[in-house]
């Protein structure tokens, strides 16, 4: 293929969020260094950003901390950047104050007890790196006695607590100047706790910690990144000069995933030009603010992926991570105007819904909406432009739809999974009682039963039904042979019962017009005929049922040879 030997190799910092780290290691790197001046612009004393995981907001804080730590030198790091192109608020800033930066995204357990026992370590190893204070001559005997508690993680909750208060006091009288907080992934420790079931006690801890963020005399100002804005009054009340920064209404969304011109130098520096079509199906398509985004944790993946495979097609880099489970909670929950609307996403539409940017995790299922909202907030849907949606969006409402290729995989592949379990638990008896007593009229009753119940995609492609069909006879621990990829010569599904020797062979056709339901029935049967697919199994089995199956939409019909 013309261009492979073109690829050229560079250093692509996959998993790698600490900027640090990757300007020294000479990893490429997409400049977002405008984030800074941006920041200091909004001169908000708190600015809470909210995006989704796998946007880039871990290595944005980093970035901040290099800037700002100041007990760093971090003019080299910062050359030939954006920032760089501001000399005055380089000078006033870069490296001139105490900066604090904590990540909670590790704070996870099974219980609170072993979340708790994660969160005491995260602040034992922030108190870890500024032990210099424990010499410090500024700081009172008291506060470095509980820091020295903190340290060893054997403080208390209440010390525990108030630990990034008493951080940023004592830097603050250490270094005589207010200190920068950096606070990542804040909503972590608290998404984790409403699944595993202890939400209150969680909540109650981490807005003791969030109190650094109120009427602290310590603080300069301070960034806190997560991908939920939890209600403003449970976690922020109370906090002076707030500024919320969300996909919805946004200043800052060219600094958290790449727009089109850095994807188009990306590829222009690696040589992957060629690739541009496929990525922008498979990686763009968000919508944040007035920005069109692609997510960066696809689009690196991808590219580090094509210069060891130049011929490696795009997949789900989505796919394994645990928060695709909020889809599948999401599809237990379906009614049936849920399952309408997921089918018109998964066929490329787009729904039109109320969403609400100020939920709590605790009443994250407590209505439809907030079902929608999760899914919007979590970027597995994005708003649809007005040339996207032919429905008229009333005032409070919002267009959604499924952003590109890979999020549509990851919602079908959810929805086979929870067919195949759905089907395992409905009661089919009566269904296989009427394929292996040769009755057509009971298996079509019980099969359009079963197709009402599915939730169906592709548009209703052949695929769809291959898998519908070999599903229910799976799930029961039947062997099934699902021979589509075999071309002709062979039926399409058969369902073996070699106990009994007996065997079921299924020829199926697929019609866009209700009319054509019976014909394309008849069609199947003088298939299975003129083939003779039974004649295979005449061998081996002393019962071989044949049965012609055509489907249109949630409909079908069976026939017997």
């Amino acid at each position: 293929m013309k261009g492979m030997a073109e690829v050229k190799a560079l250093n692509i910092p996959v998993g790698i969020s600490d900027f640090e780290k990757i300007r020294n290691g000479d990893f490429y790197y997409i400049d977002k260094s405008g984030l800074i001046s941006q920041i200091l612009d909004e001169k908000a004393e708190v600015t809470l950003i909210t995006r989704p995981r796998r946007f880039g907001k871990t290595l944005g804080m980093s970035m901040l901390e290099s800037f700002f730590d100041i007990r760093r030198d971090s003019r080299e790091l910062f050359d030939g950047l954006e920032i760089a192109e501001h000399p005055e608020l380089c000078e006033k800033w870069m490296n001139q104050y105490p900066t604090v930066f904590v990540s909670f995204r590790q704070v996870d357990g099974l219980n609170f007890a072993g979340a708790y026992d994660m969160l005491t370590w995260v602040i034992s190893e922030l108190y870890k790196k500024h032990l210099y204070l424990l010499d410090s001559d500024k700081i009172n005997n008291s506060d470095k006695d509980i820091a020295r508690q903190l340290v060893w993680g054997n403080a208390s909750p209440k010390d525990t607590k108030g630990s990034l208060m008493l951080l940023t006091r004592m830097m603050q009288q250490h270094y005589g100047k207010p200190v920068i907080l950096l606070i990542d992934e804040y909503d972590v420790p608290v998404a984790k706790a409403n699944s595993n079931g202890y939400y209150a006690e969680m909540l109650d801890v981490m807005k003791g910690l969030m109190q650094a963020l109120k009427d602290n005399q310590a603080l300069c100002f301070a960034v806190v990144t997560g991908c939920l804005k939890i209600a403003k009054e449970s976690i922020f009340t109370g906090t002076n000069n707030f500024v919320s920064d969300t996909i919805t209404n946004s200043r800052l969304n060219e600094y958290f995933g790449f727009v089109q011109s850095e994807v188009d130098q990306l590829l222009s520096d690696t040589g992957l030009t060629e690739q541009a079509d496929s990525i922008r199906k498979w990686y763009d398509g968000y919508h944040f603010g007035d920005f069109d985004v692609y997510c960066p944790w696809d689009v690196m993946n991808y590219v580090l992926e094509l210069q060891h495979n130049p011929k490696a097609k795009p997949i789900s880099y989505w796919r394994n991570t645990s928060d695709n489970a909020i889809i599948r909670s999401f599809i237990d929950y379906a009614g049936s105007t849920i399952t309408h609307k997921l089918e018109t996403l998964m066929a490329g539409g787009c729904i039109v819904q109320r969403v609400d940017e100020n939920l709590t995790y605790d009443y994250l299922h407590s209505s439809e909406d907030n079902l929608w909202s999760l899914l919007y907030l979590t970027g597995y849907l994005t708003r649809a432009r007005d040339e996207e949606c032919k429905e008229t969006v009333p005032d409070g409402m919002m267009a959604l739809m499924i952003p590109n290729a890979e999020i549509r995989e990851i919602f079908e592949t959810t929805v086979i999974k929870w067919f195949d379990d759905s089907a395992k638990k409905w009661n089919r008896n009566a269904l296989f009682d009427a394929v292996w007593s040769g009755d057509s009229e009971t298996i079509t009753k019980e099969m359009n039963a079963l197709l009402r119940r599915t939730i169906s995609y592709h548009d209703y492609h052949e695929d769809f039904y291959h898998a519908f069909l070999a599903g229910i006879f799976t799930g029961a621990g039947y062997m099934v042979d699902s021979n589509k990829e075999h071309g002709e010569g062979r039926s399409d599904v058969v369902v073996y019962d070699p106990i009994n020797a007996r065997v079921a062979v299924f020829e199926a056709k697929y019609t866009k017009v209700l009319e054509n339901l019976g014909s394309e029935c008849d069609a199947a049967l003088r298939q299975i005929d003129e083939r003779m697919y039974a004649k295979e199994y005449e061998d081996d089995y002393d019962q071989i049922l044949c049965y012609g199956i055509s489907f249109f939409k949630k409909r079908c019909m069976v026939k017997k040879v």
